[in-house]
């Protein structure tokens, strides 16, 4: 499988699961239609109408594409660190319980472990 080459930061974030600073990422206020791919594999994970301001400093959705969010039990035992099914690059964690959406999940993602891929219109 070939991979995308990841900058030193990206790879500390999706290689060593690493967590950028709150607030930092570039898709946490991002609004524009698309899809959210994994940064390592191109892999669509998310999609834009599924993505919501939850106020915690990093991109969040509340579901994803059927199929391409593996979840493991983080080193830690208490979250649920969530990864690319296809290549099991790190994004973040999923939270439940919230409230926070009707489908009461946030996968709260680091804004370096995706690119977004604008929709593009149909002529």
């Amino acid at each position: 499988m070939t991979f995308n080459p990841l900058t030193p930061e990206e790879k500390h974030i999706i290689e060593d699961k690493g967590t950028e600073p709150p607030f930092s990422g570039e898709c946490e206020h991002f609004s524009q239609r698309g899809t959210f791919v994994c940064r390592k594999c191109s892999s669509p994970l998310f999609v834009s109408d599924d993505k919501f301001d939850s106020g915690c400093g990093w991109p969040s959705f509340d579901d994803t594409i059927e199929g391409s969010v593996k979840r493991i039990t983080d080193a830690d035992g208490y979250r649920t660190e969530i990864q690319c099914a296809n290549c099991g690059g790190h994004l973040g964690h999923v939270f439940e319980g919230e409230k926070l959406t009707k489908k009461d999940t946030r996968h709260c993602v680091n804004s370096l472990s995706i690119r977004f891929m604008p929709e593009t219109s149909q002529a």
